[in-house]
């Protein structure tokens, strides 16, 4: 396909929680799997042919797409392709009734494309759909993340909740304490990089003797009054001096 529909509202607040580097990355997988019209099978190579990490790449499949039958589906672009197959296939089966009119010969008939469901045949389901609560979660957490993520039209899938897991684990975090958090920040997912630079002190200004001793106070939990420097210039000076051993670590 050289065009498909591309929804801007539903993509921002799908992507509004994507670093730079991500929402890049989701956007060039999109283009590619419209192109290509067909399913990601293999992660190191779709991660060399959009230019980007291993783990960005694993990322958005495992929050954005569907594994499927050994490969990673996209919901809307496979509805998206089917239709356009479809609306080809019936091209070509009107040219060809056109070219045998008053003929003898039958009208070509065109193969029917696997991704669209016969009479007879049921459509395929994706990533069955998680509506127990996990365990460790309590109801009224669970069920605040369910309308959360309905909210934002995204499903609750075996693989976004295994997601979730797993960033939850990398925290240091509960399962219960990040759908919690999601629910507060209006979150559709999560990364364990969120928590983690929550959890670092800001820097905050140095210009006052005021905010001098507040920025002591608050970055290093230590009282002003007891400090034992000469002047202020000296407890700044520490100050920042801490900071640079912080960001070493």
């Amino acid at each position: 396909m050289n065009f498909y529909p591309f929804h801007i509202g539903d993509y921002l607040s799908h992507t509004s929680h994507l670093t730079d580097e991500e929402d890049l990355a989701y956007r060039r997988m999109i283009d590619l799997y419209y192109q290509t019209e067909e399913p990601f099978t293999d992660t190191s190579k779709l991660a060399r042919k959009v230019r980007s990490s291993f783990e960005i790449v694993g990322s958005i499949l495992s929050e954005f797409f569907v594994y499927q039958e050994n490969a990673w589906h996209l919901k809307r672009a496979d509805e998206e392709i089917a239709k356009y197959k479809a609306m080809k296939d019936g091209g070509r089966k009107g040219a060809s009734i056109r070219w045998h009119k008053g003929s003898d010969s039958p009208p070509i008939t065109p193969l029917k494309h696997p991704l669209m469901p016969t009479k007879n045949q049921e459509p395929r389901t994706k990533n069955q759909l998680n509506t127990k609560t996990p365990e460790g979660v309590s109801d009224l957490v669970w069920n605040d993340f369910r309308k959360l993520r309905e909210k934002h039209k995204a499903p609750i899938t075996e693989t976004a909740l295994k997601g979730l897991k797993r960033e939850a684990e990398k925290a240091k975090l509960s399962l219960e304490d990040v759908m919690a958090l999601c629910c507060e920040r209006g979150w559709r997912g999560f990364k364990a990089d969120w928590a983690i630079q929550e959890e670092k002190p800001k820097d905050l200004p140095l210009g006052t003797n005021e905010q001098i001793e507040a920025a002591y106070r608050q970055e290093l939990g230590k009282d002003p009054a007891l400090a034992r420097f000469g002047n202020y210039f000296e407890m700044r000076t520490y100050i920042v001096e801490q900071r640079e051993k912080r960001k070493l670590t």
